[in-house]
């Protein structure tokens, strides 16, 4: 009973204890938990407090306020881009318009009017970006691009290559035209003034003319500034026209197939059988081991040495199992171009690719590539400019020994030059070779009948294409100008073996040989006496 009555008496006490714990538990929470302000905690209203209303009510409002303010900042943000991202539209629009993409130009067939509107923005564009009115930054003395002057019988040019000269008439018809259509366009601009119809002036012709200037960038088009007789003596007339390329336009998009392109190498030949040694080693690799797709015709002179010669193709047809040559043998006095011509007769296969070579060529499996790709039946033929080398004794003759060949076959100024006089090296398929009339088999002996047949050529319907190739070389060896050439072929000689030898700066260093000899015994005296 007694410990009954204990607990009912305690009970009251714990639960008021349990009660009074969970309120301050409560208030804690609510102390820990009440929204603080932008410098310091709002204070929390009493439980019992006649205020705790209104306090709720400002804590809320002033919530309410700073989101309020958060999205009206917001608001504006967006609204300050949507202007900038309708500016920047703007102003794209009018570059656009300003500067039509090639591309639009080139595809927009639907609105003719538009796209030659586009055009002639385009090609006004051109000038701007060209260095016309104003000069640009250049990185280097190299980069700039040199004009190039011209009176109305002479252009003055800077690159002159071997066969052009500083001063020369313009050879090729399209730079007469050029030159010629600018110069007339020039006198009419004299002699119809704008704004000036009906005023009195002279008449100018093109005898007033003095002198022009011009130059090109490739992407942008050719400047031409010409300068004309004034009314005085020391009063002049300048006019300055540009030519503006147009944009690059797609012409052709097309698959080429070559697996099937064979090409018949045909070499003509007397003695040199040492030579033709290592031409076979080229041969082989690159025309049986790399291309595979290649036959070899081989026309001998004569019979000196030609045992030797047949055993090479023998050999190297057993190594290489290599069973596409044809020997032929002439008795006659060696011609080159009776023997290309009798070489590309005798094949009785379909329409091949005849390469006409030399026993001094070094060619690369690339290059074979190049004369299938610039060869077309009816349509291209292919004149490569070959790299020919300099006198590797002369070129390496500082060093303690000279390099392997493969070492010796890269392209620099030092080393060797580009063969842009010669002509025998070409690629054309046998159906345009028999369709031209072949070789002019009265040519005797070395040269003349290359440059005959390359004339055949320009003057039909084909496409001549003349470049320089990086895989086809001419190996250094030394020229005999014999006595029975004519003298116009012991001319082209005698000009071909001085190109042979080295660059004009080793030259110099033969001829002055002796005086940097002496300045070196000179400073070696010096350097003692000090």
């Amino acid at each position: 009973m007694m410990l009954r009555r204990g607990l009912i008496l305690f009970l009251p006490r714990l639960i008021g204890l349990l009660v009074v714990a969970c309120c301050l538990v409560s208030i804690v929470y609510m102390l820990a938990c009440t929204p603080k302000g932008d410098k310091q905690q709002l204070a929390l209203p009493r439980v019992h407090s006649p205020t705790v209303k209104e306090g709720y009510e400002a804590i809320l409002q002033e919530r309410e306020e700073q989101h309020r303010n958060y999205i009206i900042s917001l608001k504006k943000q967006i609204a300050q881009l949507k202007a900038e991202l309708q500016d920047k539209g703007e102003l794209l629009k009018n570059v656009q318009d300003q500067h039509p993409d090639p591309l639009d130009i080139r595809l927009d067939h639907s609105n003719q009017e538009k796209a030659q509107t586009n055009l002639l923005a385009f090609l006004r564009s051109q000038i701007d970006k060209a260095e016309v009115h104003s000069g640009v930054k250049l990185s280097t003395e190299y980069a700039a691009v040199p004009f190039e002057s011209f009176t109305l019988q002479k252009v003055y040019q800077l690159e002159t290559g071997l066969t052009r000269h500083p001063e020369e008439k313009p050879v090729r018809k399209d730079k007469r035209d050029e030159l010629t259509e600018v110069i007339e366009l020039a006198v009419g601009s004299l002699n119809n003034p704008e704004g000036e119809s009906n005023a009195k002036h002279r008449v100018y012709t093109a005898s007033d003319f003095v002198e022009g200037i011009y130059r090109t960038e490739k992407d942008k088009g050719t400047l031409y500034e010409l300068t004309f007789k004034g009314d005085t003596k020391h009063q002049f007339k300048k006019i300055v026209l540009f030519r503006p390329f147009g944009p690059v336009m797609k012409v052709k998009n097309e698959n080429v197939n070559m697996a099937d392109t064979l090409i018949n190498v045909i070499v003509p030949l007397a003695k040199r059988a040492s030579k033709f040694r290592q031409f076979m080693q080229n041969f082989r690799e690159m025309g049986i081991q790399q291309d595979g797709r290649i036959h070899l015709t081989v026309v001998y002179f004569g019979k000196e040495q030609m045992n030797e010669v047949k055993l090479i193709l023998e050999n190297t047809s057993k190594s290489a199992n290599f069973k596409n040559f044809t020997f032929i043998q002439l008795n006659e006095e060696f011609s080159r171009g009776k023997g290309l011509d009798v070489g590309a007769r005798f094949w009785k296969g379909n329409n091949v690719v005849l390469f006409f070579c030399d026993v001094d060529i070094y060619f690369t499996a690339e290059f074979l590539n190049s004369c299938r790709l610039n060869t077309q039946p009816g349509k291209k033929v292919f004149y490569p400019v070959l790299f020919s080398q300099y006198n590797p004794s002369i070129i390496y003759g500082r060093h303690d020994s000279i390099p392997s060949l493969e070492q010796q076959l890269i392209i620099k100024k030092e080393t060797g030059f580009w063969r842009d006089f010669g002509f025998g090296m070409t690629c054309q398929y046998r159906s345009d070779f028999i369709n031209i009339g072949g070789f002019d088999l009265d040519i005797k002996g070395w040269g003349g009948e290359d440059v005959h047949l390359y004339r055949k050529y320009l003057h039909s319907n084909l496409i001549v294409i003349r470049t320089p190739v990086r895989g086809l070389f001419h190996l250094w060896h030394e020229k005999q100008c014999l006595d029975e050439l004519t003298p116009e072929q012991y001319k082209m000689c005698m000009q071909s073996k001085a190109m042979n030898e080295a660059s004009h700066g080793q030259l110099g260093m033969l001829v002055f040989k002796q005086e940097i000899e002496t300045h070196l015994h000179r400073q070696k005296l010096s350097s003692k006496k000090t």
